[in-house]
């Protein structure tokens, strides 16, 4: 049983999948979108998370902690000037998942890991609706257009039911 175990081994010693997460998130950082199968883009997303995190606090330490997950000086620069900023105003939630068909060769799930683009804005609670005695006015002549319009369907219909049509005319004679 697997309590308490957390993670994925994904068939790979603990340095190869160090190695792999590291490659992963540093064509993320440079990409800002890898393709890859949906279990890695599970497993790489609380890592890309806690990196953004970290470039949000813009301390020397946080660098520093950056700098062990990132290989090049150049993503840990990225990841502090340019992504860190678009993410002031979110509390998380800095990257997203989107699923793909399976891929040919071993029908494993894919999927797309990307940084979101949009900017975040907090969600305002809906206006009370507005009271009922200051309502717009309404326009009377569509409404009287439309009730003579009505009229006259009703009209047309009634006289055509007045009528009668052959095919009853011709099923009175039989009857009767």
């Amino acid at each position: 049983m697997r309590h308490r175990v957390k993670g994925r081994k994904l068939g790979r010693s603990p340095a190869h999948r160090k190695a792999l997460f590291r490659n992963q998130l540093a064509s993320l950082v440079r990409e800002e979108r890898i393709k890859t199968t949906l279990h890695k883009a599970k497993e790489l997303r609380p890592i890309a998370e806690k990196v953004v995190t970290q470039g949000k606090r813009d301390t020397i330490h946080a660098r520093r902690l950056v700098n062990r997950l990132l290989p090049e000086r150049q993503l840990v620069k990225k990841v502090f000037d340019d992504i860190a900023p678009r993410f002031l105003e979110r509390s998380g939630g800095y990257t997203r998942i989107i699923k793909l068909v399976n891929r040919q060769g071993d029908n494993a799930p894919m999927s797309i890991i990307e940084l979101v683009e949009e900017e975040f804005t907090p969600k305002q609670k809906k206006a009370a609706p507005a009271p009922a005695d200051v309502a717009e006015p309404v326009a009377e002549e569509p409404v009287v257009e439309e009730v003579e319009a009505a009229e006259e369907v009703v009209a047309e219909a009634e006289a055509a039911e007045a009528e009668p049509t052959e095919e009853k005319k011709e099923d009175e004679k039989t009857e009767g």
